[in-house]
């Protein structure tokens, strides 16, 4: 029979995100796990059994065409419908595919059972493919029917087995490829996740850093007598811890805002260090919304103060320094203190190492913290980062 040749399949299940092996068997082992991998819809099915359906009616008209006869449309029409009725099967594989996954313990039970229903897929085949010649060619005495739905089913053992297989492969295609996607944006989401709760971290860990620094300067004009400076600090701390403690959802700020708070902390440290201090900015101003990390240049300017301006017998200058180098934002901190000894390396303390890991949280091998003698003098720190515009 023509359409006996004619594979059948069946496309896969409505297009409801049936649970994979909701309805788990003995020994099933993964079935839970698969029973949240949606199947593709039936007429995501019928689309696929479209085609070789198309081409095996194309087949029954050209073979007519060139054998000088007369298209017999019936039969056009029959070879077509045989292969759609895989469309009607399909699903029933997909579904079975899902209870009886090929992995895990009893795989000889699960292999014998997936042969039983592919050995039922062809004689569902030829029962439908039965009925459907009926509908087309008319009824025939039931002896004849019987020997030809026999006939069929043994014609089409071969090649129906082989499709019940092909769609058990393909199901568990669909699984691990839907598995391998879910699994990557299960690990983005957790990396994400991951950081979010290091860059927390690291912020409340340079918070009271920065508090308790500030807190010993004040302590120390406290014991000078010096209370004039003393108050002046503590009125400019509140308003710099204003900010510092504000819960803020971002951890990139613009570079006018990180300048604004690094100005307001320099005026904590003039009132400390009176006349000695001479910061200085040279920031092109149309960097002005360049993204940065919240508090990134604080600790720098801290380190500069400190191994710098803070050794130094007479008044020193601080230069912040900000210029864009193709799509990279370089930040530079630089002072004119005694700069950096001979296989000395920058201070690894509490403020440095927040910074360098900030930077790596944020943007990888992207960014950058470098510490040199500058030509002039003194100590430079440049941080390099991927250059990006706030919102």
């Amino acid at each position: 029979m023509d359409g006996a040749g004619n594979g059948r399949f069946r496309g896969p299940v409505d297009g409801e995100a049936r649970p994979r092996y909701a309805r788990q068997m003995p020994n099933a082992g993964p079935a839970a796990e698969r029973a949240r991998v949606p199947l593709p819809g039936f007429l995501i099915i019928v689309a696929a059994w479209l085609v070789p359906a198309l081409l095996s009616g194309v087949n029954s008209f050209m073979q007519s065409r060139l054998e000088g006869q007369p298209t017999a449309w019936r039969w056009v029409v029959f070879n077509s419908v045989d292969w759609l009725l895989y469309a009607v099967l399909t699903p029933f594989v997909f579904r079975w595919s899902r209870r009886l996954p090929l992995q895990g313990a009893g795989m000889p039970r699960r292999i014998g059972l997936h042969i039983l229903a592919a050995l039922a897929l062809c004689v569902a085949w030829a029962g439908m493919g039965t009925l459907l010649r009926m509908g087309i060619f008319g009824v025939e005495p039931a002896a004849r029917v019987l020997r030809d739905f026999a006939g069929w089913i043994f014609t089409t053992l071969p090649f129906g087995v082989g499709v019940y297989f092909a769609l058990v492969g393909i199901e568990h295609s669909l699984f691990y490829f839907s598995q391998a996607r879910e699994r990557e944006t299960h690990a983005a989401r957790l990396a994400a996740q991951l950081a979010e709760a290091r860059l927390g971290a690291l912020r409340m860990q340079l918070n009271p850093h920065f508090l308790f620094n500030s807190l010993n300067a004040i302590t120390v004009l406290v014991r000078d007598r010096d209370t004039e400076a003393a108050s002046r600090m503590l009125e400019l701390l509140s308003d710099v811890l204003r900010q510092v403690l504000r819960a803020d959802e971002s951890h990139e700020t613009s570079l006018t805002e990180e300048l604004d708070f690094l100005q307001r902390y320099l005026a904590i440290e003039q009132v400390r260090f009176s006349d000695r201090l001479r910061p200085r900015f040279e920031v092109e101003p149309e960097l002005g919304r360049a993204a940065a990390p919240r508090f990134l240049l604080q600790p720098l300017v801290e380190n500069a103060l400190r191994h710098g301006i803070a050794r130094r017998a007479d008044a020193g200058s601080l230069v912040v320094s900000a210029r864009r180098d193709g799509n990279v934002l370089v930040l530079s901190v630089r002072d004119d203190g005694p700069g950096l000894t001979a296989g000395a390396t920058e201070s690894a303390g509490v403020g440095l190492a927040n910074t360098r890991a900030r930077l790596a949280a944020l943007y990888g091998d992207a960014a950058s913290l470098d510490f040199s003698n500058a030509p002039e003098g003194g100590v430079v720190a440049t941080v390099r980062l991927p250059y990006h515009e706030v919102p």
